[in-house]
């Protein structure tokens, strides 16, 4: 059983941090499931279910939807948009994600997220810093920018901040078809 694996994906940092950039102005959504978390854990949802019209729910990963769409963030954010269109998956929910420098993600597990259950998580960090610790098992992951990262997040997770800076991620819950199994099961 896989619980994480580096996909032979690589994106451009660069450009990654010139789109983020375009949303400074933006109000990230606080993240709404506050007892997994202390400090600042933020939410800018870049695809969210077709029917999602509070901020809110548009940062919510709906098991049960079965039609999500892009929203208006993504619009002006060119590089991220080339990267969802690089994946020959469809794709669900798609966030970016930010932890907050001195804040902790406290233990968890988010349910039927693993090749299993058809639907899986992909990780590609856009900022990061080397005081973020993410654990998988207890085990520390080293995810650096640019890369991308299946992580078995049904299993027991957590994520501490403890550098200077802000962690972004892109954060993509994909449908495993014939195209994402085999770059899964290639590594």
């Amino acid at each position: 059983m896989i619980h994480n694996l580096k996909l032979p994906l690589v994106f451009d940092v660069d450009l990654m941090q010139q789109d983020l950039k375009q949303l400074e102005s933006e109000l990230w959504i606080d993240h709404f499931v506050k007892q997994n978390y202390e400090g600042h854990w933020s939410v800018i949802p870049l695809r969210s279910s077709a029917t999602a019209e509070h901020p809110v729910m548009m940062i919510y990963s709906d098991p049960t939807c079965t039609e999500y769409i892009d929203t208006p963030f993504l619009e002006k954010l060119s590089y991220f948009s080339k990267i969802l269109k690089s994946f020959q998956c469809p794709l669900k929910a798609v966030r970016l994600m930010k932890l907050s420098a001195g804040s902790t993600i406290k233990e968890h597990s988010d349910l039927d997220l693993d090749i299993d259950s058809g639907t899986i998580r992909l990780h590609i960090p856009v900022q990061t810093n080397l005081g973020v610790n993410f654990l998988l098992n207890g085990t520390k992951i080293l995810l650096k920018e640019g890369e991308c990262w299946y992580l078995r997040l049904s299993d027991p997770h957590s994520v501490e901040n403890r550098g200077k800076y802000d962690r972004v991620h892109l954060v993509i819950d994909a449908k495993v078809n014939k195209w994402l199994a085999e770059l899964l099961i290639e590594q």
